[in-house]
């Protein structure tokens, strides 16, 4: 149950951070590289020197992601339909899990535990050993000189134990 709570906290980041990417949430960075050419004339008596020196310039620029907002488009919404159907499924999905682990009752109804405990005293008979008494959540076994208690507890998990014995021992599984 845990392994499911991560699972679906985990796709709630992957939708959060697909809806965001797609809703054009993020910057962009660019790079722009710019050349810049100088030209320098040197004179000296009598004669003319061109030199020319090339720049490279190169700066960042983070350009803020457009969200057209025009007067036309401002009530559109720019989230793809596909973003909101997984959305829709993931909450239904949460809404769920949490019904199903309110409402999620600790044990088994009195007449689910009631069948259980006539099913392991039927076995028990199977193998040789009589109904002695029975009341709502246990019965008492006999085989021979043994008497053995079974009983069934409110999550329905079926305990037996000897109440007496002249051999001693366990009784038998």
């Amino acid at each position: 149950m845990k392994l499911l709570g991560l699972a679906a906290l985990f796709a709630a980041g992957l939708l959060l951070a697909g809806g965001l990417a797609a809703a054009g949430v993020a910057d962009v960075t660019t790079t722009e590289t710019l050349p810049v050419t100088t030209t320098v004339e040197t004179t000296a008596p009598g004669e003319t020197v061109l030199t020319t020196v090339e720049q490279t310039t190169t700066r960042k620029l983070i350009v803020p992601a457009t969200t057209g907002t025009t007067e036309a488009s401002s009530s559109a919404s720019t989230t793809p339909w596909w973003v909101w159907v997984i959305l829709a499924a993931l909450a239904a999905a949460v809404i769920g899990l949490i019904v199903a682990l309110v409402t999620r009752r600790g044990g088994v109804s009195a007449e689910e535990r009631q069948r259980r405990l006539d099913a392991a005293v039927s076995n028990w008979a199977a193998q040789g050993w009589s109904l002695e008494n029975q009341s709502a959540g246990s019965a008492i076994l006999r085989h021979g000189p043994d008497l053995m208690v079974v009983s069934i507890d409110d999550k329905g998990q079926i305990n037996a134990w000897p109440l007496a014995s002249s051999q001693g021992g366990p009784p038998p599984p």
